[in-house]
Protein backbone atom coordinates (compact mmCIF):
# COMPACT_ATOMS: atom_id res chain seq x y z
CA UNK A 1 0.00 0.00 0.00
CA UNK A 2 1.71 3.48 -0.97
CA UNK A 3 0.71 5.97 2.15
CA UNK A 4 1.24 9.86 1.21
CA UNK A 5 4.14 11.64 2.39
CA UNK A 6 4.79 11.78 6.41
CA UNK A 7 1.56 9.30 6.62
CA UNK A 8 2.72 5.51 8.20
CA UNK A 9 -0.13 3.07 8.81
CA UNK A 10 1.46 0.37 11.43
CA UNK A 11 -1.93 -2.10 11.26
CA UNK A 12 -2.22 -5.08 9.58
CA UNK A 13 -3.41 -4.89 6.03
CA UNK A 14 -6.29 -7.59 5.56
CA UNK A 15 -9.03 -8.14 2.43
CA UNK A 16 -10.04 -5.06 1.10
CA UNK A 17 -8.29 -3.00 3.42
CA UNK A 18 -6.82 -0.95 0.43
CA UNK A 19 -10.22 0.16 -0.92
CA UNK A 20 -10.78 2.02 2.58
CA UNK A 21 -6.97 2.85 2.87
CA UNK A 22 -6.27 4.87 -0.28
CA UNK A 23 -3.74 6.84 -0.82
CA UNK A 24 -6.26 9.69 -1.14
CA UNK A 25 -8.50 8.68 1.34
CA UNK A 26 -4.70 9.15 3.96
CA UNK A 27 -3.87 12.33 2.08
CA UNK A 28 -7.24 13.62 3.51
CA UNK A 29 -6.97 12.42 6.86
CA UNK A 30 -3.50 14.03 7.01
CA UNK A 31 -4.96 17.33 5.98
CA UNK A 32 -7.52 17.13 8.60
CA UNK A 33 -5.09 16.17 11.38
CA UNK A 34 -2.50 18.61 10.11
CA UNK A 35 -5.09 21.74 10.17
CA UNK A 36 -6.62 20.25 13.44
CA UNK A 37 -4.18 17.97 15.80
CA UNK A 38 -2.84 20.98 18.17
CA UNK A 39 -6.26 22.60 18.38
CA UNK A 40 -7.28 19.05 19.59
CA UNK A 41 -4.90 18.87 22.10
CA UNK A 42 -5.09 22.26 23.37
CA UNK A 43 -9.07 21.80 24.04
CA UNK A 44 -8.22 18.92 26.06
CA UNK A 45 -5.57 20.77 28.34
CA UNK A 46 -8.65 23.23 28.64
CA UNK A 47 -10.83 20.34 29.88
CA UNK A 48 -8.04 19.11 32.24
CA UNK A 49 -7.93 22.72 33.38
CA UNK A 50 -11.90 23.41 34.01
CA UNK A 51 -11.46 19.93 36.19
CA UNK A 52 -8.91 21.24 38.93
CA UNK A 53 -11.01 24.07 39.52
CA UNK A 54 -13.56 22.18 39.90
CA UNK A 55 -11.35 19.65 42.19
CA UNK A 56 -10.35 22.57 43.91
CA UNK A 57 -13.83 23.87 44.99
CA UNK A 58 -15.11 25.06 41.93
CA UNK A 59 -18.25 25.01 40.55
CA UNK A 60 -20.46 25.46 37.15
CA UNK A 61 -22.58 28.29 35.21
CA UNK A 62 -23.62 29.30 32.37
CA UNK A 63 -21.05 31.09 30.43
CA UNK A 64 -21.30 35.19 30.92
CA UNK A 65 -18.89 35.59 27.91
CA UNK A 66 -21.65 34.02 25.51
CA UNK A 67 -24.76 35.17 27.58
CA UNK A 68 -25.32 37.82 24.12
CA UNK A 69 -25.83 34.27 22.38
CA UNK A 70 -28.40 32.65 24.33
CA UNK A 71 -30.23 36.59 24.89
CA UNK A 72 -30.25 36.56 20.79
CA UNK A 73 -33.80 35.02 19.81
CA UNK A 74 -33.72 35.59 16.20
CA UNK A 75 -31.14 32.88 15.02
CA UNK A 76 -31.85 29.33 14.57
CA UNK A 77 -30.16 25.90 13.25
CA UNK A 78 -30.40 25.07 9.85
CA UNK A 79 -34.07 22.80 8.81
CA UNK A 80 -33.80 19.61 8.97
CA UNK A 81 -32.19 17.31 6.01
CA UNK A 82 -33.42 14.79 4.22
CA UNK A 83 -33.45 11.55 6.59
CA UNK A 84 -33.44 13.56 9.30
CA UNK A 85 -37.10 15.19 9.61
CA UNK A 86 -38.90 12.41 11.36
CA UNK A 87 -36.84 10.76 13.95
CA UNK A 88 -39.62 9.38 16.20
CA UNK A 89 -37.59 6.19 16.95
CA UNK A 90 -33.41 5.79 16.34
CA UNK A 91 -31.62 2.44 16.63
CA UNK A 92 -27.92 2.29 18.02
CA UNK A 93 -25.47 -0.09 17.72
CA UNK A 94 -21.51 -1.40 16.46
CA UNK A 95 -20.95 -1.60 12.80
CA UNK A 96 -20.31 -4.82 12.07
CA UNK A 97 -22.10 -7.01 9.81
CA UNK A 98 -24.28 -8.12 11.13
CA UNK A 99 -25.54 -5.49 13.10
CA UNK A 100 -25.90 -3.23 10.50
CA UNK A 101 -28.14 -5.35 8.28
CA UNK A 102 -30.44 -5.60 11.00
CA UNK A 103 -30.32 -2.19 12.59
CA UNK A 104 -30.97 -1.33 8.57
CA UNK A 105 -33.78 -3.65 8.65
CA UNK A 106 -35.20 -2.51 12.00
CA UNK A 107 -37.89 -0.20 11.24
CA UNK A 108 -36.39 2.28 13.06
CA UNK A 109 -35.79 6.17 11.72
CA UNK A 110 -32.30 6.48 12.31
CA UNK A 111 -29.05 4.07 12.96
CA UNK A 112 -26.63 5.31 15.17
CA UNK A 113 -23.30 3.51 13.19
CA UNK A 114 -21.25 3.42 16.34
CA UNK A 115 -17.22 4.08 16.20
CA UNK A 116 -17.36 4.74 20.06
CA UNK A 117 -18.91 3.59 22.96
CA UNK A 118 -20.89 0.52 21.52
CA UNK A 119 -17.49 -0.31 19.89
CA UNK A 120 -13.80 -1.98 20.81
CA UNK A 121 -11.63 -0.22 18.79
CA UNK A 122 -9.86 -2.70 17.83
CA UNK A 123 -8.02 -1.68 14.17
CA UNK A 124 -10.05 -4.37 12.41
CA UNK A 125 -13.55 -3.45 13.79
CA UNK A 126 -12.92 0.10 13.14
CA UNK A 127 -11.67 -0.45 9.73
CA UNK A 128 -14.00 -3.54 8.56
CA UNK A 129 -16.76 -0.95 9.96
CA UNK A 130 -15.71 1.58 7.32
CA UNK A 131 -16.06 -1.65 4.66
CA UNK A 132 -19.77 -2.45 6.20
CA UNK A 133 -21.07 1.01 5.91
CA UNK A 134 -19.87 1.79 2.38
CA UNK A 135 -21.36 -1.69 1.15
CA UNK A 136 -24.58 -1.36 2.99
CA UNK A 137 -24.86 1.96 0.95
CA UNK A 138 -23.91 0.50 -2.21
CA UNK A 139 -26.25 -2.73 -1.21
CA UNK A 140 -23.62 -5.13 -1.85
CA UNK A 141 -23.68 -6.38 2.13
CA UNK A 142 -24.68 -9.74 3.32
CA UNK A 143 -23.51 -11.79 6.47
CA UNK A 144 -23.84 -15.59 6.85
CA UNK A 145 -23.40 -16.30 10.61
CA UNK A 146 -20.89 -19.05 10.82
CA UNK A 147 -22.19 -20.44 13.95
CA UNK A 148 -25.96 -21.03 12.71
CA UNK A 149 -25.52 -20.46 9.39
CA UNK A 150 -28.61 -17.94 9.16
CA UNK A 151 -28.07 -15.71 6.05
CA UNK A 152 -28.96 -11.67 6.58
CA UNK A 153 -29.54 -9.78 3.61
CA UNK A 154 -30.94 -6.23 3.36
CA UNK A 155 -34.72 -5.98 2.63
CA UNK A 156 -35.52 -5.19 -1.06
CA UNK A 157 -37.25 -1.84 -2.51
CA UNK A 158 -37.62 -1.14 1.53
CA UNK A 159 -36.48 2.31 2.64
CA UNK A 160 -33.97 1.27 5.27
CA UNK A 161 -32.40 3.53 8.41
CA UNK A 162 -31.15 7.13 7.94
CA UNK A 163 -27.15 6.15 8.45
CA UNK A 164 -25.87 8.52 11.43
CA UNK A 165 -22.42 7.82 12.06
CA UNK A 166 -21.00 8.55 15.63
CA UNK A 167 -17.38 8.47 15.41
CA UNK A 168 -14.91 7.98 18.70
CA UNK A 169 -14.28 11.37 21.30
CA UNK A 170 -11.83 14.11 21.19
CA UNK A 171 -9.95 12.13 23.40
CA UNK A 172 -9.16 8.77 21.59
CA UNK A 173 -6.22 8.28 19.13
CA UNK A 174 -6.27 6.31 16.42
CA UNK A 175 -2.47 4.67 17.25
CA UNK A 176 -2.78 2.55 13.85
CA UNK A 177 -1.95 6.08 11.85
CA UNK A 178 0.68 8.36 12.30
CA UNK A 179 0.59 11.31 10.50
CA UNK A 180 3.96 13.30 10.99
CA UNK A 181 5.23 10.62 13.09
CA UNK A 182 2.18 11.00 15.97
CA UNK A 183 -0.67 9.23 16.36
CA UNK A 184 -4.08 11.18 14.45
CA UNK A 185 -7.15 11.62 16.06
CA UNK A 186 -9.63 8.62 16.27
CA UNK A 187 -12.75 11.43 16.08
CA UNK A 188 -11.11 12.47 12.84
CA UNK A 189 -9.85 9.22 11.47
CA UNK A 190 -13.70 7.95 11.54
CA UNK A 191 -15.24 11.09 10.57
CA UNK A 192 -12.79 11.48 7.70
CA UNK A 193 -12.76 7.82 6.28
CA UNK A 194 -16.38 7.80 6.10
CA UNK A 195 -16.84 11.53 4.60
CA UNK A 196 -14.36 10.61 2.02
CA UNK A 197 -15.51 7.35 1.20
CA UNK A 198 -19.59 7.70 1.64
CA UNK A 199 -20.28 11.46 1.59
CA UNK A 200 -21.28 11.22 -2.19
CA UNK A 201 -22.90 7.90 -2.03
CA UNK A 202 -25.34 9.73 0.58
CA UNK A 203 -26.13 12.32 -1.29
CA UNK A 204 -26.88 10.21 -4.44
CA UNK A 205 -29.39 8.12 -2.04
CA UNK A 206 -31.25 11.57 -1.75
CA UNK A 207 -29.44 11.87 2.05
CA UNK A 208 -26.60 13.58 3.51
CA UNK A 209 -23.43 12.82 5.64
CA UNK A 210 -24.88 12.46 9.00
CA UNK A 211 -22.96 12.23 13.04
CA UNK A 212 -23.33 11.92 16.20
CA UNK A 213 -20.62 14.01 17.93
CA UNK A 214 -20.58 12.32 21.51
CA UNK A 215 -18.39 13.36 24.98
CA UNK A 216 -18.25 17.20 24.01
CA UNK A 217 -17.12 19.30 26.87
CA UNK A 218 -17.80 22.55 25.38
CA UNK A 219 -18.90 24.76 22.37
CA UNK A 220 -15.34 25.13 21.43
CA UNK A 221 -15.04 21.66 21.29
CA UNK A 222 -18.15 22.04 18.75
CA UNK A 223 -16.56 25.17 16.89
CA UNK A 224 -13.45 22.52 16.15
CA UNK A 225 -16.27 20.17 14.53
CA UNK A 226 -17.27 22.86 12.78
CA UNK A 227 -14.30 23.96 11.37
CA UNK A 228 -13.42 20.33 10.78
CA UNK A 229 -17.03 20.12 8.75
CA UNK A 230 -16.33 23.19 6.83
CA UNK A 231 -12.58 21.94 5.50
CA UNK A 232 -13.82 18.62 4.37
CA UNK A 233 -16.77 19.80 2.72
CA UNK A 234 -14.19 22.52 0.94
CA UNK A 235 -11.44 19.76 0.33
CA UNK A 236 -14.38 17.36 -1.66
CA UNK A 237 -16.20 20.42 -3.34
CA UNK A 238 -19.59 19.45 -1.76
CA UNK A 239 -21.40 22.25 -0.52
CA UNK A 240 -20.93 23.57 2.92
CA UNK A 241 -24.15 23.04 5.31
CA UNK A 242 -24.45 19.33 3.59
CA UNK A 243 -22.67 17.44 6.76
CA UNK A 244 -25.21 17.41 9.57
CA UNK A 245 -24.37 16.67 13.61
CA UNK A 246 -26.65 15.97 16.34
CA UNK A 247 -23.87 16.50 19.35
CA UNK A 248 -24.74 14.14 22.81
CA UNK A 249 -24.90 16.44 25.93
CA UNK A 250 -23.01 13.84 27.94
CA UNK A 251 -21.13 16.18 30.22
CA UNK A 252 -22.08 18.25 32.95
CA UNK A 253 -20.21 21.06 31.68
CA UNK A 254 -21.50 21.13 28.07
CA UNK A 255 -25.04 20.73 30.05
CA UNK A 256 -24.17 24.58 30.53
CA UNK A 257 -23.35 25.35 26.71
CA UNK A 258 -26.42 23.67 25.04
CA UNK A 259 -27.33 26.69 23.01
CA UNK A 260 -23.54 27.82 22.27
CA UNK A 261 -22.93 24.21 20.66
CA UNK A 262 -25.94 24.31 18.69
CA UNK A 263 -24.43 27.86 17.73
CA UNK A 264 -21.39 26.83 17.06
CA UNK A 265 -22.48 23.99 14.96
CA UNK A 266 -26.21 26.20 13.20
CA UNK A 267 -25.11 25.49 9.74
CA UNK A 268 -24.37 21.62 10.17
CA UNK A 269 -26.80 21.24 13.27
CA UNK A 270 -29.48 17.91 13.31
CA UNK A 271 -30.20 19.01 16.95
CA UNK A 272 -29.06 17.40 20.52
CA UNK A 273 -29.03 14.04 22.39
CA UNK A 274 -29.59 13.05 25.78
CA UNK A 275 -26.47 10.74 26.60
CA UNK A 276 -28.06 10.09 29.97
CA UNK A 277 -25.44 7.37 30.30
CA UNK A 278 -22.48 9.45 30.13
CA UNK A 279 -23.97 12.22 31.54
CA UNK A 280 -24.17 10.13 34.77
CA UNK A 281 -20.21 9.34 34.26
CA UNK A 282 -19.52 12.88 33.97
CA UNK A 283 -21.03 13.87 37.24
CA UNK A 284 -19.57 11.84 39.27
CA UNK A 285 -15.99 12.62 37.17
CA UNK A 286 -16.52 15.74 37.68
CA UNK A 287 -17.25 16.01 41.16
CA UNK A 288 -15.73 13.10 42.38
CA UNK A 289 -12.95 14.18 45.35
CA UNK A 290 -15.87 16.39 46.63
CA UNK A 291 -17.50 14.97 49.69
CA UNK A 292 -20.19 13.34 50.54
CA UNK A 293 -22.69 16.29 49.21
CA UNK A 294 -21.45 14.87 45.58
CA UNK A 295 -21.98 11.13 46.04
CA UNK A 296 -24.97 9.51 43.99
CA UNK A 297 -26.61 6.57 45.03
CA UNK A 298 -25.74 3.28 43.79
CA UNK A 299 -26.23 3.72 39.20
CA UNK A 300 -29.69 1.46 39.06
CA UNK A 301 -31.29 3.64 41.96
CA UNK A 302 -30.72 6.52 39.39
CA UNK A 303 -34.10 7.43 37.52
CA UNK A 304 -34.50 10.04 34.92
CA UNK A 305 -37.00 11.26 37.60
CA UNK A 306 -34.07 12.41 39.72
CA UNK A 307 -34.36 16.35 40.14
CA UNK A 308 -30.67 17.08 38.61
CA UNK A 309 -31.61 14.52 35.29
CA UNK A 310 -35.50 15.84 34.97
CA UNK A 311 -33.94 19.80 35.13
CA UNK A 312 -31.29 18.14 31.95
CA UNK A 313 -33.68 16.91 30.17
CA UNK A 314 -36.25 19.39 30.16
CA UNK A 315 -33.41 21.75 29.78
CA UNK A 316 -32.77 20.27 26.43
CA UNK A 317 -36.09 19.88 24.98
CA UNK A 318 -36.26 23.33 25.54
CA UNK A 319 -33.12 24.83 24.12
CA UNK A 320 -33.80 22.36 21.15
CA UNK A 321 -37.30 23.82 20.01
CA UNK A 322 -36.36 27.43 20.83
CA UNK A 323 -33.45 27.08 17.85
CA UNK A 324 -35.36 25.02 15.62
CA UNK A 325 -33.79 21.78 16.46
CA UNK A 326 -34.56 18.17 17.08
CA UNK A 327 -34.57 16.87 20.48
CA UNK A 328 -33.53 13.17 20.95
CA UNK A 329 -33.86 11.30 24.28
CA UNK A 330 -31.85 8.57 26.00
CA UNK A 331 -31.13 5.25 25.36
CA UNK A 332 -33.85 2.31 26.72
CA UNK A 333 -30.95 -0.32 27.49
CA UNK A 334 -33.71 -3.01 28.83
CA UNK A 335 -32.93 -6.20 26.43
CA UNK A 336 -36.01 -7.96 25.60
CA UNK A 337 -35.70 -12.40 25.73
CA UNK A 338 -36.71 -14.09 23.78
CA UNK A 339 -36.48 -17.15 26.51
CA UNK A 340 -38.14 -15.76 29.19
CA UNK A 341 -41.34 -13.96 28.56
CA UNK A 342 -41.52 -12.48 32.37
CA UNK A 343 -38.21 -10.66 31.43
CA UNK A 344 -40.07 -9.76 28.11
CA UNK A 345 -43.16 -8.30 29.72
CA UNK A 346 -41.05 -6.03 32.57
CA UNK A 347 -38.54 -4.74 30.00
CA UNK A 348 -41.37 -3.84 27.72
CA UNK A 349 -43.22 -2.05 30.49
CA UNK A 350 -39.86 -0.19 31.56
CA UNK A 351 -39.08 0.76 27.93
CA UNK A 352 -42.59 2.22 27.33
CA UNK A 353 -42.68 4.01 30.37
CA UNK A 354 -39.23 5.54 29.59
CA UNK A 355 -40.46 6.54 26.05
CA UNK A 356 -44.13 7.96 27.14
CA UNK A 357 -42.41 10.27 29.30
CA UNK A 358 -39.98 11.57 27.02
CA UNK A 359 -42.89 11.75 24.01
CA UNK A 360 -44.84 13.80 26.59
CA UNK A 361 -41.93 16.38 27.70
CA UNK A 362 -41.26 17.45 23.79
CA UNK A 363 -38.51 14.89 22.47
CA UNK A 364 -38.89 14.22 18.67
CA UNK A 365 -37.80 10.65 19.17
CA UNK A 366 -35.56 8.27 21.24
CA UNK A 367 -33.13 5.49 21.07
CA UNK A 368 -33.19 1.93 21.65
CA UNK A 369 -30.51 -0.78 21.52
CA UNK A 370 -32.53 -3.55 20.37
CA UNK A 371 -34.67 -4.27 17.09
CA UNK A 372 -37.30 -6.03 19.31
CA UNK A 373 -37.78 -2.92 21.13
CA UNK A 374 -38.40 -0.24 17.88
CA UNK A 375 -42.24 -1.20 17.47
CA UNK A 376 -42.79 -0.05 21.19
CA UNK A 377 -40.81 2.83 20.61
CA UNK A 378 -42.67 3.77 17.77
CA UNK A 379 -45.63 3.24 18.61
CA UNK A 380 -45.34 5.82 21.50
CA UNK A 381 -44.06 8.15 19.91
CA UNK A 382 -47.06 7.47 17.12
CA UNK A 383 -49.10 8.07 20.28
CA UNK A 384 -47.91 11.85 20.84
CA UNK A 385 -46.76 12.70 17.30
CA UNK A 386 -49.25 11.25 14.97
CA UNK A 387 -48.70 12.00 11.51
CA UNK A 388 -46.60 15.18 12.40
CA UNK A 389 -43.01 13.90 12.04
CA UNK A 390 -41.97 16.08 15.34
CA UNK A 391 -43.14 18.75 17.67
CA UNK A 392 -40.16 21.14 17.39
CA UNK A 393 -42.85 23.57 17.55
CA UNK A 394 -43.69 22.76 21.06
CA UNK A 395 -41.49 25.30 22.80
CA UNK A 396 -41.73 24.45 26.30
CA UNK A 397 -41.52 28.15 27.75
CA UNK A 398 -42.53 26.55 31.17
CA UNK A 399 -39.35 25.49 31.25
CA UNK A 400 -36.75 27.61 33.54
CA UNK A 401 -33.98 25.68 34.60
CA UNK A 402 -31.07 27.10 36.63
CA UNK A 403 -27.62 26.39 37.49
CA UNK A 404 -28.49 25.18 40.75
CA UNK A 405 -31.03 22.77 39.73
CA UNK A 406 -28.62 20.75 37.59
CA UNK A 407 -26.37 20.65 40.16
CA UNK A 408 -28.78 19.29 42.96
CA UNK A 409 -27.05 16.29 42.79
CA UNK A 410 -28.11 15.90 47.24
CA UNK A 411 -31.58 16.02 46.00
CA UNK A 412 -31.36 12.42 44.15
CA UNK A 413 -33.32 9.72 46.14
CA UNK A 414 -31.52 6.27 46.38
CA UNK A 415 -29.15 4.26 48.42
CA UNK A 416 -25.67 2.44 48.38
CA UNK A 417 -26.53 -0.96 48.94
CA UNK A 418 -23.75 -4.16 49.19
CA UNK A 419 -25.41 -5.69 46.08
CA UNK A 420 -25.17 -2.56 44.76
CA UNK A 421 -21.58 -2.33 44.98
CA UNK A 422 -21.62 -6.10 43.58
CA UNK A 423 -23.53 -5.17 40.63
CA UNK A 424 -20.89 -2.05 40.08
CA UNK A 425 -18.17 -5.00 40.23
CA UNK A 426 -20.14 -7.93 38.38
CA UNK A 427 -21.08 -5.62 35.48
CA UNK A 428 -17.40 -3.55 35.06
CA UNK A 429 -15.42 -7.09 35.21
CA UNK A 430 -17.88 -9.12 32.66
CA UNK A 431 -17.93 -5.98 30.10
CA UNK A 432 -13.98 -5.31 30.32
CA UNK A 433 -13.09 -9.09 29.68
CA UNK A 434 -15.60 -8.50 26.83
CA UNK A 435 -14.40 -5.61 25.24
CA UNK A 436 -10.55 -6.12 25.41
CA UNK A 437 -11.77 -9.47 23.42
CA UNK A 438 -13.29 -6.97 20.77
CA UNK A 439 -17.35 -6.30 21.34
CA UNK A 440 -18.08 -2.90 22.99
CA UNK A 441 -22.00 -3.71 23.11
CA UNK A 442 -22.46 -6.69 25.65
CA UNK A 443 -25.96 -8.03 26.92
CA UNK A 444 -25.51 -8.18 30.64
CA UNK A 445 -28.51 -8.82 33.09
CA UNK A 446 -30.54 -8.42 30.76
CA UNK A 447 -29.46 -4.77 29.79
CA UNK A 448 -27.13 -3.60 27.29
CA UNK A 449 -23.72 -2.13 28.57
CA UNK A 450 -21.66 -0.10 26.90
CA UNK A 451 -18.16 1.86 27.75
CA UNK A 452 -20.38 4.48 29.09
CA UNK A 453 -22.41 1.93 31.60
CA UNK A 454 -18.69 0.80 32.51
CA UNK A 455 -17.53 4.02 33.22
CA UNK A 456 -20.23 4.25 35.67
CA UNK A 457 -19.94 1.25 37.67
CA UNK A 458 -16.15 1.88 37.58
CA UNK A 459 -16.34 5.69 38.69
CA UNK A 460 -18.75 5.35 41.81
CA UNK A 461 -16.85 2.52 43.26
CA UNK A 462 -13.17 4.51 43.13
CA UNK A 463 -15.80 7.58 44.52
CA UNK A 464 -17.12 5.37 47.28
CA UNK A 465 -13.50 4.56 48.17
CA UNK A 466 -12.09 7.63 47.64
CA UNK A 467 -14.97 9.64 50.01
CA UNK A 468 -15.41 7.02 52.97
CA UNK A 469 -18.44 6.02 51.92
CA UNK A 470 -20.76 3.14 53.98
CA UNK A 471 -23.00 1.12 53.24
CA UNK A 472 -26.58 0.70 53.87
CA UNK A 473 -25.63 -2.50 55.77
CA UNK A 474 -22.48 -0.58 57.49
CA UNK A 475 -20.03 -1.67 55.92
CA UNK A 476 -17.00 1.07 55.09
CA UNK A 477 -15.63 0.93 51.41
CA UNK A 478 -12.78 0.24 51.35
CA UNK A 479 -10.23 -1.04 48.75
CA UNK A 480 -9.76 -4.06 50.71
CA UNK A 481 -13.76 -5.01 50.71
CA UNK A 482 -13.74 -4.11 47.20
CA UNK A 483 -10.89 -6.69 46.35
CA UNK A 484 -12.64 -9.15 48.49
CA UNK A 485 -16.13 -8.85 46.65
CA UNK A 486 -14.36 -8.37 43.28
CA UNK A 487 -12.83 -12.16 44.27
CA UNK A 488 -16.22 -13.11 45.18
CA UNK A 489 -18.15 -12.09 41.61
CA UNK A 490 -15.45 -13.40 39.88
CA UNK A 491 -15.67 -16.69 40.94
CA UNK A 492 -19.58 -16.77 40.71
CA UNK A 493 -18.59 -15.85 36.89
CA UNK A 494 -16.31 -18.64 36.33
CA UNK A 495 -18.67 -20.91 37.99
CA UNK A 496 -21.27 -19.69 35.87
CA UNK A 497 -19.73 -19.68 32.21
CA UNK A 498 -18.08 -22.93 33.12
CA UNK A 499 -16.22 -24.09 29.96
CA UNK A 500 -16.55 -20.89 28.49
CA UNK A 501 -14.89 -18.73 31.12
CA UNK A 502 -11.95 -17.42 29.70
CA UNK A 503 -8.95 -17.06 32.05
CA UNK A 504 -6.38 -14.99 30.39
CA UNK A 505 -9.31 -12.23 29.00
CA UNK A 506 -10.84 -12.15 32.61
CA UNK A 507 -6.75 -11.75 34.43
CA UNK A 508 -6.69 -8.79 31.63
CA UNK A 509 -9.97 -7.50 33.17
CA UNK A 510 -9.19 -7.54 36.41
CA UNK A 511 -6.21 -5.97 36.14
CA UNK A 512 -7.22 -3.17 34.15
CA UNK A 513 -10.20 -2.98 36.68
CA UNK A 514 -8.29 -2.36 39.55
CA UNK A 515 -5.70 -0.07 37.44
CA UNK A 516 -9.39 2.31 36.88
CA UNK A 517 -10.82 1.86 40.46
CA UNK A 518 -7.90 1.44 43.26
CA UNK A 519 -5.23 3.30 42.12
CA UNK A 520 -5.24 6.46 43.91
CA UNK A 521 -5.20 8.39 41.02
CA UNK A 522 -8.56 8.65 38.81
CA UNK A 523 -7.96 7.71 35.20
CA UNK A 524 -10.15 9.93 33.06
CA UNK A 525 -11.68 7.37 30.60
CA UNK A 526 -11.17 3.43 31.42
CA UNK A 527 -11.10 3.38 27.42
CA UNK A 528 -7.61 5.11 27.25
CA UNK A 529 -5.87 2.24 29.38
CA UNK A 530 -7.78 -0.69 28.05
CA UNK A 531 -6.63 0.72 24.34
CA UNK A 532 -3.11 0.57 25.60
CA UNK A 533 -3.52 -3.53 26.04
CA UNK A 534 -4.71 -3.60 22.73
CA UNK A 535 -2.23 -4.30 19.96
Amino acid sequence: MTAPDGVEVTGPLHERYDEILTPEALSFLATLQREFGARRKELLAARAEREKQLAAGGTLDFLPETAHIRADDSWRVAEPAPGLVDRRVEITGPTDRKMTINALNSGAKVWLADFEDANTPLWENMIQGQINLRDALDRTIDFTDPKTGKSYALRPDEELATIVVRPRGWHMEEKHVLVDGEPMSGSLFDFGLYFFHCARRQLAKGKGPYFYLPKMESHLEARLWNDAFNLAQDELEIPRGTIRATVLIETITAAFEMEEILYELRDHSAGLNAGRWDYLFSVIKKFRSRGAEFVLPERNAITMTAPFMRAYTELLVRTCHKRGAHAIGGMAAFIPSRKDPEVNKVAFEKVRADKTREANDGFDGSWVAHPDLVPVCREVFDGVLGDKPNQRDRLREDVKVSAADLLAFDKTPGEITEAGLRNNIDVALRYLATWLGGNGAVAIHNLMEDAATAEISRSQVWQWINNGVTLKEGQKVTKELVEKIMDEELAGIRAELGQAYDEPRYNQAVALFKEVTLADEYAEFLTLPAYERMP
